[in-house]
């Protein structure tokens, strides 16, 4: 029997252990660029959580800064160079605790950072430049208590001019509303015409009616804590008596309204004539574009007509005693912060009037034309009408007015009073306002000029 023979296979001694430890290398060297790369991703997270974090602290700037430029409104009359002064002042009274840089030469506004969320590092700093009729806007938001990063948006505002919404109202007033006898506020064409607006701020009572007086439409009163008196069965707001009337047709702590600014100067340039301490003003007499010089203090007892410009320089106290037939715009040189009394101008007798642009033709007359929507612009003066009117043809402006005995008729315009004081009706002096159809500022009176937020502007800035 031939005996099995082996096979002989020589010996590799080593060879798993090798390629073991190729195999370990190899998953080492997998698993650390595993852990890299994941590392990486997670600072890029991180970095990209930082810096979408840097971008919301920028959008809630973006929020804020809007909420405090849609409560800036500049007089009409400011001119460019300085409206970025105004902003920056308008911005202080808002933000008093904060410390906002105000440069001598207007250039720019910079607000520092307001903090968001201290613990997490979140801010937003603003910068403010004008740009031609643009405001351009920088809000950089800061994210991070240590290597902080920031991220900036850019937006354009607009100056855009608007007219005032006291125009909106029958009556507005800065000082308390007096109504005594049988007086009537009504629209001509609805009661919203009749709707009265009061400050009040230095009076807690702001509206008082007595006797058989109403008031057609609504009231809005600023003073949160004002009051509003009403005597007689007969008193009444909105055709409601009592406390119906007070609580359905009066809003106490409304918002403050910017009242118009006064621009007498603006009716300079038409004014030729001159009347003075020796001008008879006692015959029946006809004046166009007139000035009333300061000091002159007439009294107009014959029957006057007035076409034109009445321009009225301070001081004076002027008096139309008779009938007074106005195709005119009557201006009052004086200060809207004037509340002394030391101006006035009087209305005695009755008043017919015509709006300036039924003026006649004439080289005199063919600017004067189109300054319509106003009938009184006085600021500084105290107004007072005594005698009949048909109709007023515009707005009345001054400081302090009053309408008595059997003064009344209807108003193309609104009726506003610039001073503390009251502003009182009594008598039989009926009001019928008619707004109908006013589009535009009246004359004389400057627009306010706002901030409109472009919303096409938005973009980042890459820094």
């Amino acid at each position: 029997m031939t005996p099995a023979v082996k096979p002989f296979h020589p010996q590799k001694r080593g060879a798993v252990l090798v390629l073991s430890m190729i195999f370990v290398v190899m998953l080492s060297i997998l698993a650390l660029g595993m852990a890299t790369m994941s590392g990486m991703n997670t600072q890029i997270a991180e970095n990209q959580r930082r810096l979408d974090g840097a971008r919301v602290c920028a959008e809630s700037g973006l929020e804020i800064t809007r909420y405090w430029l849609n409560k800036v409104s500049i007089p009409g009359t400011t001119s460019p160079d300085q409206r970025l002064i105004k902003i920056a002042f308008s911005l202080q009274n808002q933000l008093s605790n904060m410390n906002i840089g105000v440069p001598s030469n207007p250039s720019t506004i910079t607000i520092p950072a307001v903090t968001l969320n201290s613990a997490q590092g979140q801010s937003f700093s603003v910068i403010m430049k004008q740009i031609g009729d643009t405001l351009r806007v920088d809000v950089t938001g800061t994210y991070g208590t240590y290597g902080p990063v920031t991220r900036t948006i850019r937006v354009n505002y607009d100056f855009t001019t608007i007219g005032n919404t006291v125009f909106d109202f029958g009556v507005a007033s800065r000082g308390p509303l007096s109504l005594s006898g049988n007086i009537d506020i009504e629209g001509v064409n609805t009661s919203i015409e009749s709707n009265a607006y009061i400050e009040s701020l230095d009076s807690l009572m702001a509206l008082s009616i007595t006797g058989n007086s109403h008031i057609a439409g609504n009231v809005s009163i600023v003073n949160s804590l004002a009051y509003v008196y009403l005597q007689g069965g007969k008193a009444s707001i909105g055709d409601e008596t009592g406390q119906a009337a007070i609580d359905n047709h009066v809003k106490i702590g409304v918002p403050l309204t910017e009242f118009p600014e006064p621009n007498p100067s603006h009716f300079e340039p038409f004014v030729t004539n001159v009347i003075n301490s020796s001008t008879n003003t006692t015959t029946n007499a006809t004046y166009e574009n007139v000035r009333i010089l300061a000091g002159t203090n007439p009294s107009f007892t014959g029957n006057v007509t007035l076409k034109g410009i009445v321009f009225i320089e301070a001081p004076n106290v002027v008096t139309f005693a008779g009938s007074t037939s106005i195709t005119a715009v009557i201006v009052g040189d004086g200060d809207w912060t004037d509340n002394s009394g030391t101006n006035r101008i009087s209305f005695t007798g009755n008043v017919s009037s015509l709006p300036v642009s039924s003026l006649p033709d004439g080289q005199q007359f063919a600017q004067i034309k189109n300054e319509i929507g106003t009938f009184v612009i006085a600021p500084g003066f105290q107004l007072s009408f005594g005698g009949n009117f048909t109709t007023l043809s515009g707005a009345i402006a001054a400081n302090g007015i009053s309408f008595h005995g059997n003064a009344g008729g209807t108003i193309d315009g609104s009726v506003i009073n610039y001073s503390n004081g009251p502003m009182t009706l009594s008598g039989n002096s009926d009001l019928k306002f008619n707004r109908s159809g006013v589009v535009q500022v009246p004359a004389g009176f400057e627009p306010t000029i706002i901030l409109e937020y472009n919303h096409d502007s938005y973009c980042e800035v890459v820094m």
